[in-house]
C-alpha cells in the first residue's frame, strides 16, 4: 500500500533501548499504513444518465482549492461546485447538508478527456428524493481542475460508459409522481478537439416501447 529484533546485549539498558526503538518502528509503520488507506476516493461508476440542456463548451473555471495530486473525495467535490462560477445560484442553494455534514453529491472518477489524471464527475442531488439538479465534469488543468461540462435542468444525472460521458434526463408527463417518470432521454458525449460533442441520443419509454433511433452528431450539446 500507498519490527524488529531485540538484540541480546551485555547490559539490561542496551536491551531496553533496543525494545523502545523496535516499538517506535512498529508504531511508525502502523501510522503509515493507516494514512495510506485513508486517501481513497469514492470509486468509479461506469454507466450513465443525461440531459438535453447540457452545456459541453462551458468556459473553463480552474479551482485552486484542489490540486490534481489529491484524490478528490465528497468534500472536495462540494468545494469544486461551490467555488465554480459557472454553476448556477439555484444549484448552489440546493447544495447544503442533508444530515450532519453529509452533502447530497454523487462523485465518480474516470478517463473521459484523455488527460494526465482521472476526470471528476459530480452529480448534485436533492436531499429528499435524490433528484439530480446538476451534473458536472471537471478536468485537471494548470495545477487545478476546470469545469468542461455542465447540465442543470433537473432531473439529470451523468455517468461514464466505456469512456464516454452519458447524460440521462427523466421525462415526466402530467400527473407522474417523482418516483415514476414516463421515460428518459439519453445523450452520449465524446471528448474531441478539446470539448465534449454529442455522439448520439435516444429516448426510452418506460411503458415498454423504445422510441428514437440513435443518430450520430458532431454538434455541441445545447
Amino acid at each position: 500500500m500507498r519490527g524488529g529484533l531485540t538484540e541480546a546485549g551485555p547490559t539490561p539498558a542496551r536491551g531496553t533501548i533496543q525494545a523502545v526503538i523496535t516499538a517506535m518502528s512498529v508504531l511508525a509503520a502502523l501510522a503509515l499504513f493507516v494514512a495510506s488507506c485513508a486517501t481513497g476516493g469514492t470509486g468509479a461508476r461506469d454507466e450513465g444518465p443525461a440531459h438535453t440542456d447540457a452545456v459541453a463548451g462551458v468556459t473553463p473555471s480552474p479551482s485552486p482549492s484542489l490540486t490534481p495530486t489529491d484524490a478528490p473525495d465528497r468534500a472536495d467535490a462540494v468545494r469544486l461546485v461551490k467555488d465554480d462560477p459557472s454553476v448556477s445560484a439555484e444549484v448552489k442553494r440546493e447544495l447544503k447538508p442533508c444530515v450532519g455534514d453529509e452533502y447530497p453529491v454523487d462523485v465518480s472518477y474516470g478517463d473521459l478527456t484523455g488527460g494526465s489524471g482521472n476526470d471528476v464527475i459530480v452529480n448534485v442531488l436533492t436531499c429528499g428524493d435524490l433528484v439530480g439538479v446538476g451534473s458536472y465534469v471537471y478536468r485537471e488543468s494548470d495545477g487545478g481542475y476546470e469545469n468542461v461540462f455542465k447540465a442543470e435542468e433537473p432531473p439529470v444525472y451523468a455517468e461514464i460508459d466505456r469512456g464516454d460521458l452519458v447524460v440521462t434526463k427523466q421525462v415526466y408527463e402530467k400527473g407522474d409522481p417523482v418516483s415514476s417518470p414516463s421515460g428518459e432521454n439519453v445523450i452520449t458525449y465524446r471528448w474531441a478537439s478539446g470539448r465534449f460533442v454529442k455522439e448520439f441520443s435516444w429516448h426510452n419509454d418506460y411503458s415498454g416501447v423504445v422510441g428514437g433511433d440513435p443518430t450520430a452528431s458532431a454538434s455541441d450539446a445545447g
